[in-house]
């Protein structure tokens, strides 16, 4: 072949092989092969859509209707309920390992829900959602912002009151008479859950008197999803009216809690009293009678002798209370309250903070197998309730008596807050020693109190009947919990009485 021709067929070649790959490279090798272009690669499907739902409303229409209740209901009720946002500066003492202690401040904020009450713009939420914060501000259904002031605080109740700062009426919620209230009935809750806004959630009353603390007592118990961001918010009936103020839930994860289909709101009626009380005289007004009381366990029964189907035992009267002026004694087993019979302590704490100050009631008590009756007239409790603590005693060991041996102690305690118990902390917190007592080395405040002789307990009140039962014959071993570590204290028992 000629030289010259192959060297054009090489370059034909070569031309060629260039031009394919710089089409594979572009793209454009789907054009020249058939199968590959682009229009053949995809063809438009035929499709249909259905013109009609399945089911008519005709054929449905109770659960239409109910639809459109259900969101009737939620128009009415959610522009009365707020989020609140919450800043502060918190204090901690620390010590290095100097020994020497340094304040540490360091910026807080929360969130929370609650509801307007008023025209003029009060609000109810709950007290731990605003406890120990400088700064407080309300979100409003369209959005508007404004700074909110603290009227009052009810922190057994965990209650609290605010007022709008903003020249506007507002739209309130009514508060419904909670005692109507019916297990098994609709309910909805309405609040600000994760921060996330404005959310309605639907359930029913799931029981009721359930009891959280000796202090948070007959609270609602609900399936309508309740999580963190949701308290102060309102339960809400079919009326709309509010039947409950959500105030906690219950879940196994502390660190991370979330709604496992059981939460808790306090009665409306419980809300609405306490309502009244801090509007006109800026706090809450509860009955005190002045006594520590113990239900009657096996072991109560035998030391009493008791074999009766009612009742709670005295195990101290306060000096200077209603109940000691009454002529109330410890080991006295208090059968009835005005005429109704008592099954526990509970019952009567209740009934006694329920009772209106100056008002005389009627006890029927059992003392050493004879029923005496005693009159007493109830007094007005401190601003956070009836004192879980005993005055500070003179001498020590010098007898028996419950409330002596508490005060040779020499101990004051306070239960947990609701956050506290939130985050899985059980037991009480030590708020202050008597000087000459006997636990004043043995102790600090601050320290968290979660067994008396290995037996948990969850109150003060419990742990002052456990102390003063045992104090009185033997050394008494405290399990506490100090800067995060669990300690075994040990406290004398009181010289015997000579």
């Amino acid at each position: 072949m000629n030289p010259a021709f192959r060297r054009l067929l090489a370059l034909v070649a070569v031309f060629v092989a260039a031009f394919v790959a710089v089409s594979a490279m572009r793209g454009g090798l789907r054009g020249l092969v058939p199968g590959l272009s682009k229009d053949e690669q995809f063809r438009p499907e035929k499709f249909t859509l259905p013109e009609k739902p399945p089911i008519d409303l005709g054929e449905v229409e109770l659960l239409s209707r109910l639809n459109d209740e259900y969101a009737n209901l939620t128009r009415a009720v959610v522009p009365s309920v707020v989020s609140i946002d919450t800043a502060g500066v918190r204090t901690e003492r620390l010590r290095d390992v100097w020994g020497q202690t340094r304040v540490r401040r360091y910026p807080t904020q929360g969130q929370g829900s609650g509801v307007i009450v008023t025209k003029e713009g009060h609000v109810v939420t709950n007290h731990h959602v605003i406890a120990g914060q400088q700064q407080i501000q309300v979100t409003l259904h369209d959005g508007k912002t404004h700074p909110a002031r603290l009227i009052g605080e009810d922190t057994l109740l965990d209650i609290a009151v605010l007022k709008i700062d903003a020249n506007e009426d507002f739209i309130p919620l009514k508060i419904g008479d909670s005692s109507q209230a019916q297990v098994g009935q609709l309910v909805f809750a309405v609040g600000n859950p994760f921060g996330l806004g404005e959310t309605v959630t639907q359930g029913i009353i799931s029981a009721k008197e359930r009891s959280l603390s000796d202090n948070q007592r007959d609270l609602f118990q609900t399936d309508a999803a309740i999580n963190p961001g949701n308290s102060g918010g309102p339960l809400v009936n079919l009326r709309g009216e509010i039947i409950g103020i959500n105030v906690a839930i219950f879940s196994p994860d502390k660190e991370n809690p979330g709604f496992q289909g059981v939460g808790f709101s306090i009665p409306s009626n419980d809300v609405k009293d306490a309502l009244f009380q801090i509007l006109e005289r800026g706090r809450p007004i509860r009955g005190f009678l002045g006594v520590q009381m113990r239900d009657l366990d096996p072991g109560v029964r035998s030391a009493l002798q008791y074999d009766g189907e009612e009742g709670t035992a005295v195990m101290g009267v306060s000096p200077g209370s209603p109940a000691q002026a009454a002529g109330l004694q410890a080991w006295d087993v208090v059968q009835k309250f005005n005429g109704e019979a008592i099954g526990s302590a509970t019952q009567l704490f209740r009934l006694v903070q329920g009772t209106r100050v100056g008002e005389t009631i009627t006890l029927s008590v059992w003392r050493k197998g004879e029923a005496i009756e005693l009159k007493a007239t109830i007094a007005e409790s401190g601003a956070d309730g009836p004192s879980t603590q005993l005055p500070p005693g003179s001498a020590q060991g010098r007898t028996r008596d419950p409330e002596e041996i508490l005060q040779a102690m020499g101990i004051e305690v306070r239960d947990l807050s609701v956050p506290e118990r939130m985050r899985g902390f059980r037991g009480v917190v030590v708020t202050g020693l008597t000087e000459n007592g006997l636990a004043a080395s043995k102790l600090q405040t601050g320290d968290l109190i979660v067994a008396v002789n290995n037996a948990r307990i969850t109150s003060a009140s419990e742990f002052f009947l456990h102390l003063a039962s045992s104090a009185a014959v033997q050394d008494t071993s405290l399990i506490i919990l100090r800067d995060g570590e669990s300690t075994r204290v040990n406290l004398p028992a009181l010289p015997r009485k000579e």
